[in-house]
């Protein structure tokens, strides 16, 4: 399996000010389940079992590709371009 392109054009930013959680859900009152964060611009969302599935409408938005895990312990990246983990 080759490696996905859209790695190599990753900034590595820090995750923003503030953000240990989605902002968008504690804007609208909602609970993630799990944290997803943007490995182009640092935006910390939550995951798609949440009830918004921020991380994927910041996707939509941006069109950033690539997501790591938010979660302690966990260090996977997907790709939503391609569709796979990365």
């Amino acid at each position: 399996m080759s490696e996905c392109p859209h790695i190599s054009e990753l900034p590595h930013p820090e995750p923003i000010p503030g953000s240990d959680t989605c902002l968008e859900c504690l804007r609208i009152g909602s609970h993630p389940v799990q944290l997803r964060k943007c490995l182009a611009c640092g935006n910390v969302a939550c995951c798609d079992s949440s009830p918004h599935q921020h991380a994927t409408h910041h996707f939509g938005e941006t069109g950033h590709p690539v997501i790591r895990s938010y979660e302690t312990g966990e260090d996977w990246r997907w790709c939503f371009r391609d569709q796979r983990l990365v």
